[in-house]
């Protein structure tokens, strides 16, 4: 993709994958998923993961996993919200670039 990922679109990508799962999911499988849409690092999605924990949006709890802890992560309520919030915020944003792509600017 030839356009930058910014802190907030990518914390939106993390949250609307996170909530596809209502028990939880890991870390590897967000990669793999936010893969799906844009390109990006596993030491680029841990620091949101760590930051979406801090900010309480997600939280993290371990499962066990072939012998091994498992961290999962769950968006809570207040992801939710924030999700919402992202959600409405994108919906608005990019039907106005859409609008100028395709030659009508529109307020």
């Amino acid at each position: 993709m030839v356009f930058n990922t910014g802190a907030t679109l990518l914390d939106a990508i993390v949250l609307a994958v996170v909530i596809q799962e209502k028990e939880g999911t890991y870390g590897y499988k967000i990669t793999q998923d936010v893969r799906k849409a844009i390109d990006v690092s596993e030491s680029t999605l841990y620091p949101v993961l760590r930051r979406l924990q801090k900010d309480e949006c997600l939280e993290a709890y371990d499962r066990q996993f072939d012998g091994r802890n498992r961290r999962y992560y769950k968006v809570t309520e207040k992801g939710v919200t924030q999700l919402n919030l992202y959600r409405a915020e994108w919906k608005s944003y990019s039907k106005k670039i859409t609008n100028m792509f395709e030659g009508g600017v529109t307020a």
